[in-house]
Formats: C-alpha cells, structure tokens, sequence
C-alpha cells in the first residue's frame, strides 16, 4: 500500500489503516471499556482454544457495540429540546414528574423513549443548561416498555436549568434486562445541548418531562437521534 501524504508527510500503510478503523469506529463510553478489556483478556488467554478465543472476541465485539458513543451535530436553536437518547417514542403525553425533582404536582409535558439492547444507550443533556437536582431511587425492574415502570423502577433524576429559569426533567429508568444506572454529573455542574451525561445497561427508558406549553415535535412510534432529534419546542 501506497504511503499516503499528512501534512505534508508521508504516512505509513500501518498508520493510514489505523487512522481509517479509528474513523469508522465510533468513540466508546468509558463505562464500556472495563467489559472490552475483559473480552479481549479472555480472547488472549484462548489463544490455544479456538471456542474460548472466540468467545472473548465476541463479547468484546458486543460490549464495544453497546458502549458505543457516536459524534452527533446538536441543532443550535436555543428554542429547541433535543433526544435525551437514541430509541423510539413511547409515550407523549401529560404526567407529573417525579416527586424527587421537585417540580411540584402539576402535570408537564412528558415524552418518553424506550431503548432497545440494539439503540445507543448513553444519555444528553436535552438543552444547554445548569444541573440543577441528581437524585437516585432505588425500585423494581419490570420491563421497560411498561407505562408503570416510570413510578415503580429503579431510576435517575436530573433537572436541567436553562438560564431563563426553564426546568427540564430527565428520568433514566431502569430495565428487566438494565440493572445499573450511570450518571456523570453533579449539580452546579454546566451542561451543552447533547453532551453526553449519563448511561444505562442494557435496555431502558427515559422520560423527559417539560414544561406544560412546550410544543411536541415528535408523535409515539417515531424513531429519536440522542442529540440530534428535536423533540420538542419551549415557546
């Protein structure tokens, strides 16, 4: 293979190869790499046993997949509430959110996403923002398609404060299959529009809850982009 110019330079064969698969793959949520590691460990250790040098392959090869955390190009209108995560719209409705949040007993604006094993399955912040409150309560782990299991699974709340005073609710529900909630921020601590703050394994839900006159830009069944897909309008 031809060596190929870099800023004027030639680059090895070995490093525009490298340079390619790095490209092609998308970057990994840390939280994934422990998993990785030990696929690989056990790939290394089969190296004599073909079905255990598989295996170790394979699972690396699917932990990477579902850690997998791709670069997305947010939209830059302030106005606009993008996908907490990847998945597909479950519910678009009025609920009152929960009671950690304090947000009170009135009803907002809720829309929810379920994802499957297959969907991205880190978190993003919905709108350039504070983090205001981070609450986590333990509960069941029914399946997350249910409507029930926003009030009785185990979950993560955080409430985003835009500068305006706006407060968005972000619920991480955990799953039958998702056993462990990640969440990598604190409050006090300052967040853009579709930057990555959280993740659940392996299979879940989120619910997003708004103010009641935000404006649904999404219907149930839709496919939603964490980060990228607007899911709603604040006026």
């Amino acid at each position: 293979m031809a060596n190929k110019l870099v800023n004027g330079a030639p680059q090895s064969a070995f490093a525009h190869v490298a340079e390619m698969v790095k490209t092609a793959i998308p970057p990994l949520h840390p939280a994934g790499k422990p998993f990785v590691v030990g696929g690989l460990a056990l790939a290394a250790l089969g190296l004599r046993v073909p079905v255990l040098r598989r295996l170790g392959l394979g699972f690396a090869a699917a932990s990477a997949a579902f850690f997998r955390n791709p670069t997305r190009v947010t939209p830059g209108d302030p106005a606009a509430v993008v996908a907490v995560s990847d998945g597909e719209i479950c519910a678009v409705d009025f609920a009152v959110p929960p009671s950690e949040a304090g947000l009170g007993e009135r009803a907002m604006r809720r829309i929810s996403t379920f994802l499957s094993i297959t969907d991205v399955h880190v978190q993003r912040a919905p709108l350039a923002a504070t983090v205001a409150v981070v609450t986590h309560v333990p509960g069941q782990f029914l399946s997350a398609d249910l409507p029930e299991t926003s009030e009785v699974n185990e979950r993560n709340t955080v409430v985003f404060e835009a500068a305006d005073g706006t407060k968005v609710a972000a619920v991480q529900v955990a799953g039958m299959v998702a056993r462990r909630i990640v969440c990598d921020v604190t409050p006090g601590n300052p967040v853009a529009a579709g930057e990555v703050y959280g993740l659940i394994r392996f299979g879940s839900r989120v619910d997003l809850y708004l103010p009641e006159d935000a404006e649904p830009q999404v219907a149930v069944g839709q496919r939603a982009v964490g980060g990228e897909t607007v899911l709603a309008r604040l006026p």
